[in-house]
């Protein structure tokens, strides 16, 4: 039982409350549907409500991603370059490749051109307030625990 307990608390103790996230990109497409129904809920002219389904109904290509406002000097990322995964710290852009060094690592440099880093699969590492609540509550348990078995 003493093992299970002691391999339980050490698990949670290394365990981060960060977490690499992808940033969800604002769809603009799905802005203009919501602007256009609120004006359109008032008006009875044909005319006026054609004009704003149309410009709708017409393909919008999604934003282009500049990786380099991404990719800022001092971030902490997850990038997928050419089909693998690197956690760095980015230092600065050189024209058009990035230089960066591995999280762990600070004397290595790894130089990527912006062309081999995959933009949709940019992830920055941040805070992640569900996995702090666990790890909370499975302290606050394991302290209640320690404690009924210390009075018992």
């Amino acid at each position: 039982m003493q093992k299970y307990l002691y391999l339980i608390i050490i698990s949670f103790s290394l365990s981060s409350c960060y977490t690499y996230q992808v940033k969800k990109q604002v769809d603009p497409a799905a802005d203009n549907k919501q602007d256009s129904k609120k004006n359109t809920t008032s008006t009875t002219a044909p005319q006026m409500k054609n004009t704003p389904a149309e410009s709708l109904n017409a393909p919008q290509a999604p934003a282009p991603v500049n990786i380099q406002e991404k990719l800022a000097s001092g971030k902490n990322v997850k990038i997928d370059v050419e089909g693998r995964s690197y956690k760095v710290i980015v230092d600065k852009w050189e024209s058009d490749s990035l230089v960066a060094h591995p999280v762990h690592n600070p004397k290595k440099i790894l130089k990527f051109h912006k062309n081999q880093i995959n933009a949709e699969k940019i992830a920055e590492k941040r805070f992640s307030q569900p996995i702090a609540d666990i790890i909370t509550v499975v302290a606050y348990a394991a302290v209640g625990v320690g404690i009924y078995l210390i009075v018992r």
